[in-house]
């Protein structure tokens, strides 16, 4: 790749919270080289001109599903993998072109996508950088246990490992080994069901799932292969289960308490809020086909989503931003940020979706900034996200040039 000189831009600072104007930055192969407030010299450099536009890091969403193309997941179940991974590319495509340039799938990707992302350097395939945990590990009855109540249950069978699918797996032993399976077939991190849920049919929100020692099993075989472990979890009995035994991030946490919520700053566990889809599904879930079990159970939890947040905040819990959109709520992405906005500052909302999602990613000081030596995964806005989010909202329609690891990936007219 020949070098990118990028000149009349205002590099957006998140960990300052400030806007740097006039600067240049010059990308060299995937990375920033330089960041400069006088004239970059670098001959042979393609020249972009951002007429003073706001230069910023890549978006990170910490909680996607990109190959939950239908909203009842339960329709998934026997959907071939193939089929799954084409109606994957669209979703793909819509996130990078809303300016998230890294995803964590929480559940559905698994390896083989990710490497077509990484290979797709021709545009093959183009979508987010992604960090997959493969199925999610659930138990017996538990939220990602899909079968219908029935007087003879169905066994599980060899479809728990689909793209879109959960692995039930009950037992100590048996949890160590679906780790070590899974990791093996190329899972970044492992995520697991320590609560019920709304998607699936069977488990109350406030019912249990892994127990003390499951999880332990769980989060010390993730640990001896260097990564972690995160757990779906609403309730705060659920949340205190999962962080004592080592798990480093809680996705949706709604129902969090003050006790609960200082726990886990003081165990330096991260939270990963997910608002956006409670609002989707309360608004178009059973149009989509979401069962009516499921349907019952979301106000549940939307309802206290906000004020989930005030109190992560108030304790000192990081919070990254996640979205866990389904099927044709995909395209709702961005609008979590408007809303992290009704409690955080631009600033930390921008945060959440740059530096603390790096972070969880174990990834700090390679993605998530715009400095010397991270990955130059940069958008190019017009506006200023500091002073108001709504210039990141939509589909991307203010982002007027989107880089992934040193490619153009979207590159709009200049005005």
């Amino acid at each position: 790749m020949s070098p990118t000189l990028f000149k009349n831009v205002h590099v957006l600072d998140v960990r300052q919270g400030a806007l740097l104007e006039a600067h240049e930055v010059l990308v060299e192969g995937d990375a920033i080289r330089e960041v400069s407030d006088t004239p970059i010299t670098r001959p042979g450099a393609r020249v972009i001109d951002g007429g003073g536009r706001t230069l910023m890091p890549g978006l990170i969403d910490c909680h996607v599903h990109v190959t939950f193309s239908h909203t009842n997941l339960g329709l998934l179940a026997g959907t071939p993998n193939t089929t799954l991974a084409y109606r994957a590319l669209p979703i793909l495509r819509g996130m990078l072109r809303r300016g998230f340039t890294t995803v964590r799938d929480c559940g559905g990707a698994d390896w083989a996508l990710k490497q077509a992302v990484e290979d797709g350097m021709d545009g093959t395939v183009i979508g987010p950088r992604l960090f997959v945990s493969g199925p999610a590990l659930s138990p017996t009855g538990g939220h990602g246990d899909f079968r219908p109540r029935s007087d003879r249950l169905q066994p599980v069978g060899c479809g728990c490992q689909r793209l879109a699918s959960t692995r039930v797996v009950d037992g100590v032993d048996a949890v160590r080994r679906a780790v070590r399976e899974l990791l093996q077939m190329g899972a970044d991190q492992i995520k697991i069901m320590s609560s019920g849920g709304v998607a699936s049919p069977t488990d109350p929100i406030d019912a249990l799932g892994y127990s003390l020692d499951e999880t332990r099993a769980i989060v010390d075989e993730a640990a001896a292969h260097h990564t972690d472990v995160l757990a779906h979890a609403y309730t705060p009995a659920a949340i205190r289960r999962a962080v004592a035994c080592g798990v480093r991030s809680i996705e949706h946490g709604n129902l969090i308490d003050a006790p609960t919520a200082a726990l886990m700053a003081e165990k330096g566990a991260y939270a990963v809020p997910t608002l956006i889809t409670y609002e989707a599904l309360a608004r178009d879930g059973a149009r989509l086909g979401l069962g009516p079990e499921s349907v019952a159970k979301i106000e549940q939890v939307r309802a206290a989503g906000l004020r989930s947040l005030e109190i992560f905040k108030a304790a000192g819990v990081k919070l990254a931003l996640g979205t866990d959109l389904l099927g044709a709520s995909h395209p709702l992405q961005s609008e979590e940020l408007l809303i992290r906005a009704q409690v955080q500052t631009p600033l930390e909302v921008l945060q959440s979706a740059t530096l603390i999602g790096a972070e969880l990613l174990g990834q700090q000081g390679k993605i998530g900034e715009v400095t010397p030596g991270a990955r130059a995964d940069l958008l190019l806005v017009d506006g200023n996200p500091l002073q108001d989010l709504r210039c990141l909202a939509g589909q991307g329609e203010r982002i007027a040039l989107v880089m992934q690891g040193g490619q153009l990936r979207f590159n709009a007219p200049p005005p």
